[in-house]
């Protein structure tokens, strides 16, 4: 069989002058540095800087976080409003990122866009990293001649956004830590800490105290089938995560029995709220159809409940009923929301109350974070101690009794 013979390709900096006597630059991909400069003379391109791009040792090629999208925004509104031409503005947002990843992705918009396609056409492209509100909120910039104000709007949602989420997780995560730290200690106790006791008391030959009793029998357990013990455990988790990835019913139920967690689902309902009016309001304000922009919305609740809801509501509106209506009709969404609603479609300023209610519900997430942290930290501490005073006090139980014997 004859083998294909396939070019290398090598990536190349370049500076020169396009057809409008601006200055540009970027980097361009070719087998070799004559094909790079015949490639950006076919695209008006006076070359007068080009080398080959060294090759890094180490690669950087980290996933494109959101994060990462949000800070792009800010930069590119920050830039187009300066007058720097959008391919201009988004070759030097991708050459100052320390990710290859997203390097890649602004250079092949820069390209896309150097050939002709708007920004709002080339970031739909990307679907993976811009989502259907940041692609319509860009071509309404493009409109009304206002991509800066709209990119900015954009940068300023995906940071209160991605605020929101970080309180969130931030109260998650702590006592998932507290939790398996316990388990750990748990294990290593049980395994090399218990069994010296249990020597010292077989020396003895008394009888031990019920609570020493359990402790020993869980010790001598561990020690001979741990990797039951491991092995289910991962069996669990791996069954779980396999039947949650398939199954949509396990995500909802799921997320159903999140928001009615004592303390953590009032957190994650306020942030589902707070995220469905921030995204609609949005909407509202750069002037897309409320049914077509009722799927973003719900994606953005984070949680399925809240996403069926909008659901729910957006086929009630699209009959012609009005948006407080709608709403109430899911018994999801608390009375204060709906009398702003109702404020907001009666007087039509809907955008803005709906800005309130997003201000308003992020606030009582960082309150509600700060007050869990603030109780829920000494209970872990004091959940940890118990778990070593209690191993401990029956270690030390025996001793006391051979001590009021002699």
């Amino acid at each position: 069989m004859a083998k294909t013979n396939q070019k290398k390709v090598f990536e190349f900096d370049w500076e020169g002058v396009n057809q409008k006597r601006a200055t540009t630059g970027g980097s361009i991909e070719a087998p070799t540095l004559s094909q790079a400069r015949a490639i950006l003379r076919q695209r008006g391109v006076r070359v007068t800087k080009i080398k080959r791009k060294p090759k890094p040792l180490f690669s950087s090629s980290k996933p494109i976080k959101s994060v990462d999208i949000s800070f792009a925004s800010r930069q590119m509104a920050t830039m187009i409003g300066a007058g720097i031409p959008i391919a201009q503005t988004l070759r030097a947002i991708g050459k100052g990122h320390d990710s290859q990843s997203m390097e890649k992705l602004m250079m092949e918009l820069a390209r896309e866009v150097e050939s002709g396609t708007s920004l709002s056409n080339a970031l739909k492209k990307h679907p993976k990293y811009f989502n259907r509100l940041f692609t319509s909120l860009t071509e309404a910039g493009e409109e009304s001649g206002k991509l800066d104000t709209m990119l900015d709007r954009v940068a300023t949602y995906n940071e209160k956004l991605e605020a929101i989420k970080s309180k969130v997780k931030s109260a998650m995560m702590y006592p998932l830590i507290v939790l398996f730290v316990s388990v750990v200690v748990t294990i290593l106790l049980l395994l090399f800490v218990i069994p010296q006791f249990e020597t010292l008391f077989q020396g003895v030959g008394a009888d031990l105290p019920t609570l020493t009793r359990i402790i020993v029998d869980m010790s001598e357990w561990m020690q001979e089938y741990w990797w039951m013990f491991v092995l289910g455990i991962a069996g669990v988790a791996v069954g779980f995560v396999f039947s949650y990835k398939r199954s949509e019913k396990l995500k909802f139920t799921m997320d159903r029995v999140l928001i009615r967690l004592p303390a953590f689902g009032v957190i994650l309902q306020k942030s589902a709220l707070a995220r469905f009016a921030r995204t609609l309001s949005i909407i509202f304000g750069a002037g897309v159809p409320l049914v077509d922009g009722m799927d973003t919305v719900g994606a953005s609740t984070g949680n399925r409940v809240y996403q069926k809801a909008v659901s729910d509501v957006k086929a009630d509106i699209s009959t012609g009923r009005g948006l407080e209506n709608s709403m109430a009709q899911t018994k999801v969404f608390p009375n204060m929301m709906l009398q702003m609603v109702a404020s907001g479609e009666e007087s039509g300023e809907l955008e803005i109350m709906l800005d309130k209610v997003a201000d308003f519900y992020e606030r009582e997430v960082d309150d509600a974070v700060d007050a869990l942290s603030s109780i829920i930290e000494p209970m872990m501490i004091v959940f940890l101690g118990g778990i070593i005073g209690t191993m401990v006090l029956a270690m030390y139980m025996p001793i006391f009794k051979m001590a009021s014997v002699f």
